[in-house]
């Protein structure tokens, strides 16, 4: 009846029937699962009611009759006419949220629909515009400001931001939040931002961060600062309060970044002045102060040992000794090889007397005062011993810097030193000391030496690493443009140097986390016609992408990889393309390969077997060599790209997940500069967190044919063990000790159980902190020297002193309690595995299995901990991780126990 009325011509009764019509359809309540019985009826009238609103007049009815037609259009949508959304912009009803979930949800629908329709219609023909009808985008945004709080209202946080993402609204998003809801809209913005491709992925992290500053999360705010890489956006947050206590915890967390950030107040803890104490403290409460040797680690009693051990080098021995000593006592400040003994530096020989005296520098790290200790080395008659302390001096300034800059004024007077060893030793020295602190004074000092022709090539190549891991990140255009018009400048000769990929490492360096503003540098490096050019490119693109896990970017190495050449090379990269062969396929392809692949296969490999093809290997490892040589500047830039799937894939899980598979790909079916790569990627994939299918792998590798994928596969080993003392670990080194007879596979052997022990299990080179959110560019740009380094493992075997990159990486994974003062505050926490709650509907758990500890406690990868419920005290910082001031609750009720 009611529909025959709207359908006459009588327009007296129009207003009646419409408003019995809306009563009726609203009121009706029926099952969650049947259609109310009104709009079932309704359906089949629909086109005649479409008809009879054309031809009505009154505009004030027809916008009441749209907004009923708005409704019943759910249920006799037709494909692209978004009919729901047509009658909802005609009509002038404001409260149509009164319709319920099911309508605003089809309503919200709809209108994504048509902002991806408007965005392909961009350059369509006209034909298309006629079938399609248009839309005002003003209009649907008034819809969108309407229907997101009704969804942040009623518990429907991800549906607003989908909204907004999908009209490109998502800075209207902030308006809308509350006290009660910014935290879980909040989490679920950071959380999408992996899968959104730029610029949306910034769009949220800075609504994200607008959120946070406005309801005073501060901590929260300054983590998304530093992601966002901005300086005004790190200084806002600071400026958002005037409570020391609060200016002191944002301070601490900012330290862990060795970001070049001034502000007075809390200078000295910006600049890690108390790191060494609180670590010490540390020590002296997990009972870890007494020293510990070589022999600890190694437990060479467990060894099955073999005759060919005893024919190693015994200064390389010691040589390996020094170092194990460094990484197991780094930060404590004791130990029982070289702070008791001034004789041990004399157990080994030529450079290997360097990096031993270098190595009271580590055990001495983040204690800048401690400087004094390698003072007496500086007037030995021994250059390497002199460089060896201007190294160790700059190591015990690495992460930490004082007021008065000590390790430049005493390392500034030996850069120009005309003896190579000594301008080398202070430039490292330099490097390490001030990663990430932008020092101008330093850049003054060192850009003279990038350009100046006459100076060894060595001593030109450090100092742009050491500027770029100075300035990483800062995109320099001094330096930047000093570097390129070397390489220029250089002659073939010079450049046919090792050393020169650290110079184009500088380059790359100065760009980490900076994919927006790299394109110009990309360009400049293209317009190069050099043979350096290529490796260029791929450094300082993969160093810009870094942690993003841009898809797009992955597929650009991937076309890098796969080979162009005649069919014979054509197995190379043929599996990029054919990623989804089946295993069987897979299987066959491995047994076709040389006999000696099939130990890739064979995860037991047996000692005797292996010796027997590995006495062939040597003369084919040789040849091998002769013939890369030809093809070494070719080789250098594929190396860099199978590193570099590492190091954009770092950022998300799926893509650390894809990229562990196709180095399986690159393994079997790579050349060999390709392979001896794969194990280093796979190691800076899962640094600190050894995963079991991941040591397995690695473990294979370890007895490869090719001794350099094997010497590369141990390192990458200790790399993902690093401070985590793991057991599974230490028995396959043990293993590997008795196992290679080949001297620089065991000294790395010996390097990998040192760092599995890393400061006595305490430490991490874990690029990410702050609860796994934050990349540290130093951390990733330390990790990435070294492993760049190791793509030639002879060349670092023999410049082993550049392996102290890694303890500019290292930071402790710890959780300190301290009061207000900086006081040690020791409470209860738990501590357990991390749960991913996005999206989850109440107040759900964010750790699961956890233990209760007393602080300070170790934190292990992808752990959390959280303070007990009803605690004494409250935290100032969102993350309890590395040192957390804590302050008293003013709600805290004593048990009456």
């Amino acid at each position: 009846m009611l529909v025959q009325r709207l359908t006459e011509s009588d327009s007296s009764l129009y207003a009646h029937s419409l408003e019995q019509l809306k009563e009726s359809i609203s009121s009706s309540t029926t099952s969650m699962t049947a259609v109310p019985k009104p709009l079932k009826f309704l359906h089949p009238h629909y086109p005649e009611l479409a008809k009879a609103f054309e031809s009505w007049t009154d505009p004030k009815l027809k916008s009441k009759f749209a907004d009923v037609l708005s409704v019943l259009s759910m249920t006799h949508s037709d494909e692209g006419k978004y009919d729901a959304l047509k009658f909802r912009l005609f009509s002038q009803e404001d409260d149509y949220t009164k319709w319920g979930h099911e309508y605003i949800r089809h309503l919200a629908l709809e209108i994504g629909e048509v902002s991806a329709d408007l965005i392909e219609e961009e350059g369509e023909t006209a034909e298309v515009e006629e079938t399609t009808p248009k839309f005002d985008e003003a209009k649907i945004k008034k819809v969108v400001l309407k229907i997101v709080p009704f969804f942040l209202k009623h518990n429907q946080e991800a549906d607003a931001i989908d909204l907004l993402l999908e009209t490109d609204n998502i800075s209207e998003l902030p308006q809308f939040v509350d006290k009660e809801i910014f935290k879980r809209v909040g989490l679920y913005l950071v959380s999408c931002v992996p899968l959104l491709p730029p610029p949306d992925d910034l769009a949220f992290l800075q609504t994200a961060y607008t959120i946070y500053l406005e309801h005073g999360e501060l901590t929260q705010a300054l983590a998304l600062a530093i992601r966002i890489d901005s300086v005004e956006l790190i200084e806002a947050v600071f400026n958002a309060t005037d409570d020391l206590s609060i200016k002191k915890q944002l301070a601490l967390i900012l330290s862990k970044q060795n970001f070049a950030f001034k502000l007075d107040e809390v200078q000295d803890l910006i600049d890690n002045r108390r790191l060494s104490e609180k670590f010490r403290y540390l020590a002296k409460e997990l009972n870890l102060l007494d020293p510990k040797v070589p022999e600890d680690v190694y437990k060479s009693h467990l060894e099955n040992s073999r005759s060919e051990t005893s024919n190693i080098d015994s200064a390389k021995q010691n040589l390996a000794a020094s170092f194990v000593n460094s990484f197991l006592n780094l930060g404590y400040g004791t130990d029982k090889l070289l702070t008791t003994d001034d004789k041990w530096i004399y157990k080994t020989k030529g450079d290997g007397m360097l990096s031993t005296t270098a190595s009271i520098g580590s055990i001495n790290q983040w204690d800048t005062e401690s400087i004094q200790e390698l003072d007496k080395y500086l007037y030995s008659n021994d250059e390497e011993i002199k460089a060896g302390a201007l190294l160790g001096m700059g190591l015990t300034g690495s992460g930490a810097h004082d007021e008065v800059d000590s390790v430049l004024l005493i390392l500034q007077d030996y850069v120009t030193n005309s003896n190579k060893k000594l301008a080398m030793s202070s430039i490292l020295g330099l490097a390490l000391a001030f990663s990430g602190s932008q020092n101008q004074d330093l850049l003054e000092l060192l850009l003279p030496l990038v350009s100046n022709l006459e100076v060894p090539v060595e001593v030109s190549a450090l100092s742009a690493l050491a500027l770029g891991h100075a300035f990483v990140g800062t995109c320099n255009g001094d330096i930047t443009d000093t570097i390129l018009q070397t390489l220029l400048e250089r002659s073939f000769e010079q450049l046919e140097s090792k050393w020169i990929k650290f110079l184009a490492l500088g380059l790359g360096l100065l760009y980490m986390g900076k994919a927006d503003q790299v394109d110009d540098v990309l360009e400049t490096i293209a317009a190069v016609e050099h043979p350096i050019s290529k490796s260029l490119e791929v450094l300082t693109r993969i160093s810009a992408y870094a942690g993003t896990g841009n898809v797009l970017e992955i597929q650009g190495l991937f076309d890098i990889l796969t080979p162009k050449g005649p069919p014979t090379e054509k197995k190379e990269g043929e599996d990029e393309e054919e990623e989804d062969k089946e295993e069987g396929e897979d299987e066959k392809t491995k047994k076709k390969d040389a006999d000696g692949d099939e130990e890739i296969v064979d995860a037991d490999v047996n000692a005797e077997s292996t010796g027997v093809k590995k006495d062939g290997d040597a003369t084919a490892g040789e040849d091998e060599d002769d013939e890369e040589k030809s093809e070494e500047k070719v080789d250098d830039s594929l190396a860099y790209a199978v590193l570099g799937l590492a190091v954009i894939a770092l950022g998300e899980d799926i893509g650390k997940a894809m990229s562990l598979r196709h180095y399986g790909h690159l393994l079997d079916y790579g050349s060999d500069t390709i392979r001896r790569a794969v194990p280093l990627g796979i190691g800076l994939l899962s640094t600190s967190n050894p995963q079991v299918n991941i040591i397995e792998s690695l473990s294979r590798m370890s007895h490869d044919q090719d001794t350099d994928v094997a010497i590369n596969a141990i390192f990458s080993m200790g790399l993902i063990g690093t401070g985590t003392n793991n057991a599974r670990l230490g028995q396959l080194f043990r293993q590997l000790a008795s196992y290679h007879s080949d001297a620089n596979a065991l000294f790395t052997t010996r390097i990998s159980q040192g760092l599995t022990h890393l400061g006595k299990g305490t430490l991490t080179l874990n690029p990410f902190n702050t609860e796994n959110r934050v990349l540290s560019k130093v951390t990733l740009a330390s990790l990435l020297t070294v492993a760049v380094g190791f793509l030639e493992p002879k060349f670092i075997m023999e410049h082993h002193y550049l392996l102290f990159f890694l303890n500019a990486a290292a930071r402790p994974r710890v959780l300190i309690t301290v009061d207000e003062d900086l006081n040690e505050l020791p409470v209860t926490v738990r501590v357990g595995k991390a749960v991913d709650v996005v999206g989850q509907a109440g107040n759900p758990k964010t750790i699961t299995g956890w233990v209760t500890q007393t602080t300070p406690v170790l934190l292990g990868y992808g752990e959390k901990a959280e303070l007990e419920e009803n605690s004494e005290y409250i935290a100032m910082s969102s993350f309890l991780d590395g040192i957390v001031i804590l302050k008293k609750n003013p709600d805290y009720v004593e048990d009456e126990k």
